[in-house]
């Protein structure tokens, strides 16, 4: 698949990175590790230490650390309990280290893709080629990648969160273009996968492609204001969630509709008149590794 190779200002993607990663560390997914958020755990994941605590929930004991707590209070207990003397080490609750775990969860980049109107073509061709870059990226990191797009009166998922690079060519080659622009429920498709993703463990990230012109409303009539209203609506209902997310302004010049809407969204803004496939790749692969510092 050929696209048009662009180039990204590196003090702006930087910039994009640190303010969409400040944002989701203030929302549900609390620190971002190498393949997603992290989150302490008593009995399952990476070991990461000991600290004190009750032995209760499943937790488990760390026996080496509990007795070298132990360790220097054994001459003092042995003097105060005469009855004691026999045990070789006398250990109590205060003593007890509980061995702690870090889980990471699956990072899913969610592809919210504008396909109407006459440029429909040129941004799904750029879509379908930054998801088929990214996924080689995404099965080494055993990350996700899910593609929905939004165009005449509705939005629909075209590829739910996948690592199949096979399955992901064939959803993309099949991508619908043309009609109007329901940008509203593009952007409230996407706020339930990615409610979805977190409740399964999973760290959301929304990269939105579109140039924030809406002229279809929620319910599906027609006509720009109620539309423009209703997807600025949309967009500050995804920046309560609190999850990361990056606008693409794919309009053949930068568009202060998508603008608005990123700024509505608590999105970091990219303008990219010019970047093709490449560029996109690289503006979510540099978002997410400077994000994962």
């Amino acid at each position: 698949m050929q696209a048009v190779s662009g180039s990204l200002p590196p003090g702006l993607l930087a910039a994009a990175a640190a303010a969409a990663a400040g944002h989701a560390q203030r929302g549900p997914e609390a620190a971002a590790g190498r393949t997603g958020a992290t989150q302490a755990s008593a009995t399952h994941g990476r070991p990461i230490g000991a600290q004190r605590g009750e032995l209760r929930g499943g937790a488990r004991l760390d026996l080496l650390q509990t007795l070298r707590a132990a360790a220097p209070w054994q001459t003092l207990r042995r003097r105060d309990s005469p009855a004691t003397h026999g045990a070789v080490v006398q250990v109590r609750r205060e003593d007890f280290h509980l061995r702690r775990y870090q889980q990471r969860h699956t990072s899913t980049t969610i592809f919210a893709v504008d396909a109407s109107g006459s440029q429909a073509l040129n941004r799904l061709g750029e879509a379908k080629g930054a998801v088929e870059l990214l996924l080689a990226d995404c099965y080494v990191r055993r990350d996700q990648v899910a593609v929905l797009a939004f165009r005449g009166r509705a939005a629909s998922l075209l590829l739910p969160p996948t690592r199949s690079l096979l399955r992901a060519k064939r959803c993309l080659a099949g991508l619908p273009g043309g009609g109007g622009t329901p940008l509203a429920a593009g952007i409230d498709a996407a706020r339930q996968l990615a409610e979805t993703t977190a409740r399964q463990g999973g760290t959301p990230l929304l990269v939105l492609l579109t140039d924030g012109r809406a002229n279809i409303a929620r319910n599906g009539a027609p006509g720009r204001p109620q539309a423009q209203a209703d997807a600025l609506a949309s967009a500050r209902a995804w920046r309560h969630g609190g999850r990361a997310a990056l606008l693409l302004d794919t309009a053949p010049q930068p568009q202060p509709q998508a603008q608005a809407l990123a700024d509505a969204m608590g999105a970091h803004y990219l303008a990219l008149p010019c970047a093709g496939a490449a560029a996109l790749a690289r503006a979510v692969a540099g978002h997410r590794q400077l994000r994962d510092r």
